[in-house]
């Protein structure tokens, strides 16, 4: 039998640790979310040290971390389960094609697979914490290749990129998780 439906989901502690209903004002609060969730999937167990959020202005939309392992799927990244779970909540492919403006905050530089998802996700802002250099030199992990002008590139996509906020609070992450000898 051929299987005909994947089955995402995030930890059932997010519904705890995150307030849907609250703003977040600024770059900082929103990275820090992300900061935040990424820190938390760590020290419970529950994926990789990555954290994402979609928001539309200042409201959250969707959260995302990282479950490859757990799901034994490869595109189970932070960002993509905030872009597919902002997507499923507003029904659309593509977030900004009413005009709103959104955003996306993460822990980390996307990989190469994430940013080609932002390319075509409709975010109008990527919010950096820490950068690919830090995940592969505290992490095992591999962040793939990306466009020499990976920055320019999404600029002339119409989204804007703003690097290391908060960037040592989510290089804390990921020296603890690269530490713990558990491998997600």
């Amino acid at each position: 039998m051929l299987y005909a439906q994947v089955h995402l989901t995030l930890p059932a502690w997010v519904h705890e640790a995150v307030d849907a209903g609250a703003m977040y004002v600024g770059d900082e609060a929103k990275v820090g979310l992300a900061i935040e969730l990424s820190g938390r999937n760590v020290d419970l167990a529950t994926g990789g040290p990555f954290g994402a959020a979609v928001f539309d202005g200042d409201r959250l939309v969707a959260v995302g971390v990282n479950r490859v392992v757990p799901h034994s799927c490869s595109v189970a990244h932070a960002e993509m389960m905030a872009y597919m779970l902002a997507q499923q909540r507003l029904q659309r492919f593509r977030l900004n094609e009413d005009g709103s403006r959104f955003s996306l905050a993460t822990s980390s530089q996307p990989c190469c697979q994430c940013y080609g998802a932002t390319v075509w996700a409709g975010v109008d802002e990527l919010l950096i914490g820490a950068r690919a250099e830090d995940v592969e030199e505290l992490t095992e992990f591999d962040e793939g290749p990306l466009p020499a002008d990976w920055i320019g590139e999404l600029e002339k996509r119409g989204v804007a990129v703003r690097r290391d906020i908060r960037r040592d609070e989510a290089r804390e992450v990921l020296r603890r998780y690269g530490e713990s000898g558990v491998h997600y």
